[in-house]
């Protein structure tokens, strides 16, 4: 990790831990790591946060998949471990985020997990919705669902970049998700 380690908490990084993880959390989620050296901006991205995670118009079962979407086009293995299983709980088939991990199309079946995926491909890699997955996904999950899942990906994405910028390590159970990434590098895929 690039930062130095918190080794003390004041009371506002306890209060703010408190509130995402709950009392007596015995280790705190990684993007508390960072977000807690910078409090007044850790107040607003945790609102964020937790609507995103918690609140919005959205199943538990795709939040966890916006999650997993902006992990992989970031390449941000730490997001990917901390929400695969969770995903896979909430009924994400496995066998599509093992494609998307590793880079292929996930062949979503469920209407809604195969259009979510669409627009927030196309948002991420083209920049741009087109309009025929605009139509449709505004067709599923109306405007107020589109806002939600651009903010959703805008959150996810801001805590990947701050993950991989910073260096926020794996944690030591969980496997390597992305073959052509190793840490914070990329790598030959055979390696």
């Amino acid at each position: 990790m690039r930062l130095t380690p918190l080794t003390t908490l004041t009371p506002e990084q306890t209060e703010l831990l408190e509130t995402i993880v709950g009392p007596g959390a015995e280790e705190p989620p990684p993007p508390f790591l960072v977000w807690a050296r910078n409090m007044e901006l850790a107040h607003w991205v945790e609102n964020l946060g937790a609507y995103c995670r918690n609140e919005s118009r959205f199943p538990q079962r795709l939040r966890e998949l916006s999650v997993l979407i902006v992990g992989r086009h970031f390449d941000s293995q730490s997001a990917w471990n901390a929400h695969y299983e969770q995903a896979i709980a909430e009924g994400v088939p496995a066998e599509c985020l093992d494609r998307l991990a590793r880079g292929e199309d996930p062949g979503f079946k469920a209407e809604d997990e195969r259009l979510f995926h669409a627009f927030a491909h196309e948002m991420l890699e083209d920049h741009f919705v087109s309009e025929e997955t605009y139509g449709a996904a505004l067709a599923l999950f109306g405007e107020d669902g589109l806002l939600d899942l651009i903010g959703c990906v805008g959150s996810f994405s801001m805590s990947a970049m701050m993950l991989n910028t910073f260096q926020i390590p794996l944690r030591d159970h969980l496997p390597r998700p992305f073959a052509e990434i190793d840490g914070f590098r990329r790598v030959p895929a055979d390696d």
